[in-house]
Parts: structure tokens; C-alpha cells; sequence
């Protein structure tokens, strides 16, 4: 097979605004566009069901999406490190390009795959595509990374505005052969006995044209409610782009560009900010998902947990309308609002005392737009443990959060019209058993004060 040039995509399924991509078009030489289906690598988490569903529907996108421009993709699957190389060697790729990742474990995988590549002497090339600013360019005045989002979010106003984002290619010169590939039905991503994923086919359209057609109709229709209707779970007005950024459908350099022409996106824009803040502590922390970022939450005395208060709080039949009605949302969509995600973690952690690890596995399992870092660090961020943390005194009152986000009921109605009335735990008695828990770690931290 003649020399070509290999562009290895993962979570950047696009041709718009692709920087991997771009580069192994302007060489001039066949492309070869692969994707590696790796859940064998050290420290890779496997994916949850509902990624699995979503990555299903997002290549096949994708595939038609190459096809319709002169490519094709090939699937392969096994370690990356093992199967990339195999790969290049099939197609005798003379450069490989891809789009960098901000995981540990990943970070770990790609610097090892660059050298023993280069070490071949191929041309082996990485870009920045999934944030606005990468982990490393984003610090404070003595040089470290930010705790806290409001000075971080500052810093990167502050910054060179990002870029603007790459055109989507017209043709792409594709290899004469293709390499062998897998057939994606035969990775089995698809739920099937039982078949659960009916309501997520209901709700989504995964792929990058429909990952388009949403932030338009976002920026058009519902950015002027925004910041007022944020916060209503019944009002439909967030942007329901964080599945379509966690693949990587659209960039989030599209997303910037065409937001900040539109009146009044502040507030949505800061949104992006937290998801970037999300990934630069991601980086500086990989062990996120495992252990608390503060570390004098080690002391906290999580007491026995009651298998029936986490399966409970899982199917939604808590007894509490609000936080069963997201809960069945999530299992129903793969998706919860994010008001109702804050009330939900808040509920397991601070009411029933569950390690915030049970709860972040579950979203972890069923959310659409999990990753690596948002998932995490948000359950952290909920429980206290984590940077720029919620305020160990601050438990969501569900009662009273459903009267001021969802006053008329229309979410509860919506989503759990036959919850039970009766509350498996008794908020007001919870809420002081967490407070003397919390306590612990109060006198934990003042212990480890320095003089």
C-alpha cells in the first residue's frame, strides 16, 4: 500500500473544526481516518451503557459523514498502543496526527505511542481541540493552577481569544484499499435483552450534523431565556450540548464563536468555563474519579451504606418528588438537568450519606455525556470534597428546591407522577445527622493548620 497519512480520532468525532484532521489532508497524501475502541489500556474506565448507546449512533454518523466526502473509517478495537501501531504498519503511514487528551491515563498512552513512532521515523503530530485553553496555559501569578473557578474563568478572558475554528473539508482523498475493519455492529455498544436505550432514542440525535442544528437552535431560539430559565428544569432552555462536546460532535471553539456574536451569552459562556476548569483540574489531578481532592474528606465517616437507600435513590421511588423525578429522567433519557443533578447528589451524599464514588459510578453508567472529568468533578464539587467546593453546610433542601425551580410541579408531574409520598429518610433529622458528620472534617482541617 502506498504511504499515507493516519489521522487517529477519539473523542473529536467531527470533520469541522478538526485539526487532526486538516493536517493529514494538507499533506497531500491518502487519508486514512481510524478509531480505536480501547478499553484495555491501563487506567482506561470503561465506558457506561448509555456512552456506549451514544458512541453506537455518533459513528455511524460518522461514517456516512466520511463516506459522502471520499473517505472511510476503520474501526478497530484492543489497546492503543498495540492496535495504532498495527494500523500504520497495515497502511505504511508516514505521519499520524491526532487530537490530544487530557487524561492521565491517556496522556500516558499517547506520549508512549508518540516516541516509539517517532523512534520509527514517522511524523507524529498532536493539536489542541477539545478546549479552549489547554491545562498548561492557564495559571495563576505564582505559577500554579487555579482552586477556584471565578479567578480561573477570569484568567482565561484575560487570554487571546480562542481561535477561530477550522473549516469542514470538501473532499478528502481517501486510501485506494482500506485497511480491514471492524464492523461496528459486531462491537455489541448496543443494548439489547433487555433493550433500555428506547427513551434515548426518543430524546437524541447523536452525530455531528445534529450537534450543529442544536447550538443554532439554541443560539436562536432559547440564549434570550437563558439566564432567567437556567435553572427551571420544565423550561427546556439549556443548550443540551454536553453529550455532543463530550464526543467531540462540535468544538468547543465553535461553540465560542457563534455564542459570543449572539446578545447576551455571558452567562452560557461561562458554562464552557466550568467545563474547561472541570478538565484542567482533571489534568493536574487524574486520581478525580477515586479520591477526595481535599484530602481531609479521607476523614469523613461515611457510615454503612444501606443497599436499599442506593437502589432506591437509583430507580427514583426515594419518597422525594423532585429528586425521584430527575433520577427517572436520567434512566429514562440519559440525561438529568443540572439543577436537579446538584439536588439529586446532594440528596445522596448529605441525606442518606453515601460516598459521593457510589453516585458519580451511577451517572457514570447512565449519563449520556459522561467523562473522564465534568462527572467527577461535579460530584465532588456536591459532596465538598473537591476544589472550589459547595460548602460543607450546604444541603439542597429538595422540598424546598422543587418550590422555587419547579413551583407549578411540572417536572415532578412529568417525570414522577406516582412517586411514593412517603420519604425513605426524614430530611430534617438527615440534614443534622451530615452536619455532625461534616463536623469531623472541620476539626480535621483545623488540626492540620499550620501554627
Amino acid at each position: 500500500m502506498s504511504s499515507a497519512s493516519l489521522v487517529w480520532l477519539r473523542d473529536d468525532l467531527r470533520l469541522a473544526d478538526n485539526p487532526a484532521l486538516r493536517a493529514a489532508i494538507d499533506r497531500n497524501e491518502p487519508v486514512v481516518v481510524l478509531f480505536i475502541l480501547d478499553e484495555e489500556s491501563p487506567g482506561f474506565r470503561p465506558l457506561g451503557g448509555a456512552a456506549r448507546w451514544w458512541l453506537h449512533y455518533s459513528l455511524a454518523s460518522l461514517t456516512e459523514r466520511l463516506k459522502s466526502v471520499g473517505a472511510s473509517l476503520v474501526l478497530r478495537r484492543g489497546p492503543a498502543a498495540r492496535v495504532l501501531h498495527e494500523t500504520v504498519t497495515d497502511t505504511d503511514a508516514g505521519a499520524v496526527f491526532w487530537n490530544r487528551r487530557y487524561g492521565g491515563a491517556e496522556r500516558a498512552v499517547d506520549a508512549a505511542l508518540k516516541d516509539a513512532l517517532r523512534a520509527e521515523g514517522r511524523e507524529v503530530t498532536s493539536f489542541a481541540a477539545s478546549l479552549l485553553h489547554e491545562p498548561w496555559t492557564v495559571r495563576t501569578g505564582g505559577g500554579t493552577h487555579f482552586s477556584v473557578f471565578t479567578p480561573f474563568w477570569r484568567a482565561c478572558l484575560a487570554l487571546p481569544a480562542p481561535r477561530a475554528p477550522l473549516p469542514e473539508p470538501r473532499a478528502i482523498d481517501g486510501v485506494r484499499r482500506s485497511p480491514a475493519s471492524d464492523d461496528l455492529d459486531d462491537w455489541k455498544l448496543l443494548p439489547t435483552r433487555p433493550d433500555w436505550a428506547e427513551g434515548l432514542r426518543e430524546t437524541w440525535e447523536p452525530g455531528e450534523p445534529a450537534a450543529r442544528a442544536r447550538l443554532r437552535s439554541f443560539l436562536t431560539e432559547d440564549l434570550a431565556a437563558y439566564d432567567d430559565a437556567r435553572d427551571v428544569p420544565s423550561a427546556g432552555s439549556t443548550s443540551m450540548l454536553s453529550p455532543r462536546l463530550r464526543w467531540g460532535e462540535i468544538s468547543p471553539h465553535t461553540v465560542w464563536q457563534e455564542a459570543i456574536a449572539a446578545e447576551g451569552a455571558g452567562g452560557f459562556l461561562s458554562e464552557l468555563g466550568w467545563r474547561e476548569f472541570a478538565w484542567h483540574t482533571a489534568y493536574h489531578r487524574p486520581d478525580l474519579a477515586t479520591r477526595n481532592l481535599r484530602r481531609e474528606f479521607d476523614a469523613f465517616p461515611w457510615p454503612r451504606m444501606k443497599p436499599t437507600h442506593l437502589s432506591a435513590w437509583q430507580r427514583g421511588e426515594t419518597g422525594i418528588p423532585f429528586v425521584d423525578a430527575g433520577m427517572r429522567e436520567l434512566w429514562r433519557t440519559g440525561f438529568m438537568h443540572n439543577r436537579v443533578r446538584m439536588v439529586a447528589a446532594s440528596f445522596l451524599t448529605k441525606n442518606l450519606l453515601i460516598d459521593w464514588r457510589h453516585g458519580e459510578q451511577w451517572f457514570w453508567d447512565t449519563l449520556v455525556d459522561a467523562d473522564g472529568a465534568n462527572n467527577p468533578f461535579n460530584w465532588q464539587w456536591v459532596a465538598g470534597s473537591g476544589v472550589d467546593a459547595a460548602p460543607y453546610f450546604r444541603i439542597f433542601n429538595p422540598e424546598l428546591q422543587a418550590k422555587k425551580f419547579d413551583p407549578q410541579g411540572l417536572y415532578t408531574t412529568q417525570w414522577a407522577p406516582d412517586t411514593p409520598r412517603t420519604p425513605i429518610v426524614d430530611l430534617g433529622e438527615t440534614r443534622k445527622a451530615a452536619l455532625a458528620a461534616y463536623d469531623i472534617v472541620k476539626r480535621v482541617r483545623r488540626a492540620d493548620a499550620p501554627d
